[in-house]
């Protein structure tokens, strides 16, 4: 039989255990909060020693090599049987021990965009494009290359990136095939060929751009980006560079705070913290008002970021969910009306609703017939 003291000792070791397994959650919280950040931003600036080589060269060597790399990539493949433009890869996800759920960023937010399209009958699993990884040399077109220490955090956080960069630059083969093509993920906008930023660790924009101008020899790129944070990266890439047109329609009182990069906008949009549904549906009209009088794209990138939602922790805005599908409708018609092809990348979005939000404005995309949602083969 036990004693008094130990029914007394069965009682207190469980409940400090639990004291003990709350304080090790709050610190490895604050450590992802304000640490992995920090150490991010700073480690997606190495180079490799490739790059390191290609970015000393002269410009045209430069040039050559970066050709040569998209010649041999192995990111652009055609569809041999009937798909849907639309890109997704399990391996999308970030899971690293579960760590990643006390982090503000959706690791899962793509995954759970392709299940509600499916569950509901919008979209057959067999039909969804799988991309590859984007390889070193993949990367590298547009450097710098990013290097964590860690061979595991290489795995299970950039391998997913780089999966994501494999998204988008196959979205633009898609996207002038079809009409357009939606990457489930992407849309790294504040990573530039100088530095990483944000949760930004590859430029896949940027290389999307780049992969574009080569294999189709087209010259006139257009970015539409609607994230609420300034897409500071793209804008560093493709500063005084004439062959690119940017409308960037952001936040200006939240990050990033790039002055420099606000230099190389060529339509900017500034919209305060606080902004409502009405008042940012507005100035976008006015916005595709002037880009099209300004410009004639023969591509569109849409950087389709649902951090404006009312109620994200790092947008600031508030706009309501029925407000994203009327943004993103504009964009698609927009496109659609000059027959202009039309990459979508989703972006930021930091609530667990975002997915859901995504899912909805796709599904409202195929009911307006702006996307089609049955499977064909690549050509249209």
């Amino acid at each position: 039989m036990l004693s008094p003291h130990s029914h007394m000792k069965i009682r207190v070791m469980p409940k400090t255990t639990e004291s003990i397994r709350n304080l090790c959650k709050s610190t490895l919280y604050l450590f992802l909060t304000f640490v992995s950040p920090f150490i991010l931003y700073r480690c997606i600036r190495f180079l490799s020693m490739y790059s390191s080589s290609s970015t000393s060269a002269p410009k045209t060597d430069a040039e050559i090599l970066r050709r040569k790399r998209i010649e041999k990539s192995k990111l652009y493949f055609d569809i041999t049987t009937p798909k849907v433009p639309i890109i997704y890869s399990s391996y999308y996800d970030i899971r690293f021990f579960g760590i990643e759920k006390l982090h503000p960023f959706d690791s899962s937010k793509w995954d759970r965009i392709r299940g509600f399209l499916i569950s509901e009958g919008h979209l057959d699993k067999n039909s969804i494009v799988e991309p590859f990884e984007a390889s070193t040399d993949d990367l590298l077109v547009v450097p710098p290359l990013a290097i964590l220490p860690n061979w595991l955090v290489r795995m299970k956080v950039l391998s997913p990136f780089r999966r994501q960069v494999g998204g988008t630059i196959l979205a633009a083969k898609l996207a002038k095939e079809q009409g357009w093509a939606i990457n489930v993920g992407g849309g790294f906008h504040h990573c530039s060929s100088g530095r990483g930023g944000g949760f930004c660790a590859y430029a896949d924009i940027s290389l999307c751009i780049h992969f574009a101008f080569f294999r189709f020899t087209i010259s006139r790129v257009m970015i539409i980006d609607l994230d609420a944070h300034q897409g500071n990266g793209h804008e560093m890439d493709f500063a005084g560079d004439g062959r690119v047109y940017i409308l960037d329609m952001y936040n200006p009182d939240i990050y990033p705070f790039d002055l420099t990069a606000r230099n190389y906008i060529k339509q900017k949009v500034e919209v305060a913290t606080g902004t409502t549904t009405d008042g940012y549906l507005k100035e976008l009209d006015k916005a595709l008002r002037v880009a099209r009088d300004n410009f004639a794209p023969e591509l569109i990138i849409y950087n389709a970021g649902t951090d404006i939602l009312d109620g994200d922790p790092l947008g600031g805005l508030k706009i309501s969910p029925d407000g994203v599908a009327q943004r993103d409708e504009k964009v698609f018609r927009f496109a659609r009306e000059r027959n202009i092809p039309l990459v979508m990348v989703t972006s930021g979005g930091y609530m667990k609703t975002s997915a859901r939000v995504v899912a909805d404005s796709i599904i409202n995309l195929s009911r307006k017939r702006l996307i089609d949602l049955s499977p064909r083969y690549g050509r249209r």
